[in-house]
């Protein structure tokens, strides 16, 4: 369905383009239901690539087409840049820091990864829950050099791949690989040393 609105804007054998919408509803703000219901199924599965929860992409989706509607007037088409790779590109920011953001506040609450039980003696495991655990872990870490707590946090914690280290930290790979071994027994020493200090049997 094409509005009455934008007939003057159209020929006899064309609907409009989406910059052409976009443009347009910065004055008739109902013009922009048009790019919403064209681009709100893939905008979603897109958001569901990455957060991997309906309800939090359905959120990231509604955020993208308020960030594209506010920033219509500041939209201009280029040679490689239509709508969609812009709108695109909105979308998938929106729906990184939603990602960032969520890893964070679950940090301390994240499963721990294998190779961070590992640096845990066994008898100590029946001490704690998991979340004292975690806790326990990120006092370890806060107790370590700053550059080898990072390390061991970007590549347990995080999950970040040795190269991806690399490239963040402007070294060598064989670098990180160096900085993660002195990380690991580092944390074991600081934890000794925190069992040793504590009431535990």
């Amino acid at each position: 369905m094409i509005y009455p609105v934008a007939m003057d804007y159209l020929s006899e054998d064309r609907e409009l383009a989406d910059e052409e919408v976009l443009a347009l509803s910065v004055t008739t703000p109902s013009l922009f239901a048009i790019l919403v219901r064209k681009y709100e199924d893939a905008f979603l599965r897109k958001a569901m690539s990455i957060v991997h929860e309906r309800e939090e992409a359905e959120d990231i989706v509604q955020e993208a087409f308020t960030k594209i509607y506010l920033n219509a007037g500041k939209f201009e088409k280029q040679e490689g840049a239509s709508f969609s790779s812009w709108g695109y590109r909105i979308l998938i920011n929106t729906a990184l820091t939603h990602y960032a953001k969520r890893k964070k506040a679950r940090m301390h609450t994240a499963e721990l990864d294998e190779e961070i039980w590992a640096l845990i003696p066994d008898r100590n495991l029946r001490q704690f829950e998991k979340k004292e655990l975690t806790d326990l872990v990120a006092s370890v870490l806060n107790r370590m050099p700053e550059a080898m707590a990072r390390a061991l946090s970007s590549f347990l914690l995080e999950g970040k791949s040795q190269e991806e280290m690399a490239e963040e930290e402007g070294v060598s790979v064989g670098a990180i690989k160096t900085r993660v071994h002195r990380a690991k027994a580092e944390f074991k020493k600081v934890y000794e040393t925190i069992s040793t200090k504590s009431e535990l049997p």
